[in-house]
């Protein structure tokens, strides 16, 4: 598959033949001719039309956007399914029902500690749990499935700088007031397209977490899954939940270890609104 940089190259390519064919061309009723003011105008809606993909393509990548015009709402939980029948092996501590979280209190939407995930998603996360089993862990899920209103509730707290209390936990060397503008916090998160989940390992010889070398939502380059400042067995923790969740088609988020969505997702551009309770599900 053609990248856009390359299909850029191969436009500019057959516009340039164009113009050389143009400039020699006989001079006849039929011919195709361009003055100066013409070809600098091609030129321009041409390398606008170009910088439009690059511009979409990044957007594409984004797990987070802010513009409301790119997204479509939606309230049928009709493919999605409870996380723990789903794979039953896996450990719930959701984050966000409880008040250990960056914002401090429990997050509009999560009415219930349950987590919810696209029947594609979970499926996948099935396998991820069976192998690592194998190996002496359990997944430990932090959040899946985010309801719009969630969101919504992380960014009037991020607008709300004076309250700071939960600060030396979760973002002690970042002011509050860079958070929505350094993508901390986004008016829309991938995780309420249903096929994101935050997690982490368990080991079932200690009966223990996994050490990580960082906790699960702190904000700053430690939670870089490739941040070197850690031990190396810290480190290799990482990568051992890292490849497992690539090995059955998850993608990694480059700013945080614990966070991976369904490279396949069914919705790529839907955002549910509907709350995380049972009675949601159709």
């Amino acid at each position: 598959m053609f990248k856009i940089k390359d299909v850029k190259k191969i436009i500019l390519l057959c516009f340039i033949l164009l113009l050389l064919v143009a400039c020699k061309a006989p001079n006849s009723s039929n011919e195709v001719l361009f003055s100066a003011n013409q070809k600098s105008d091609l030129s321009q809606d041409l390398n606008g039309s170009i910088d439009n993909m690059q511009s979409n393509e990044t957007m594409k990548n984004n797990e987070n956007i802010n513009n409301t015009d790119e997204v479509k709402l939606s309230d049928d939980s009709s493919d999605f399914v409870l996380l723990a029948e789903a794979v039953p092996d896996a450990i719930l501590e959701i984050r966000y029902y409880s008040t250990y979280n960056f914002v401090g209190e429990r997050i509009d939407g999560y009415e219930e500690p349950i987590a919810f995930l696209t029947k594609e998603a979970a499926k996948r996360l099935k396998e991820v749990s069976d192998d690592l089993i194998k190996k002496g862990y359990r997944l430990k899920i932090y959040d899946a499935y985010r309801p719009q209103m969630a969101v919504s509730h992380f960014v009037r707290w991020a607008k709300d700088i004076n309250d700071t209390k939960m600060k030396k936990y979760f973002y002690p060397n970042l002011e509050k007031d860079v958070l929505f503008p350094q993508g901390y916090i986004a008016e829309h998160s991938g995780h309420s397209r249903g096929s994101t989940v935050d997690l982490t390992l368990f080991d079932m010889n200690t009966e223990k977490e996994v050490d990580m070398g960082g906790t699960f939502d702190y904000f700053g380059e430690e939670s870089h899954p490739d941040y070197r400042g850690i031990t190396d067995e810290q480190y290799n923790n990482r990568m051992i939940l890292r490849e497992a969740m690539l090995s059955y088609g998850f993608k990694p988020l480059v700013e945080e270890w614990w966070h991976f969505t369904l490279e396949d997702e069914p919705y790529t551009d839907t955002y549910f609104t509907f709350p995380v309770s049972k009675s949601s599900l159709k």
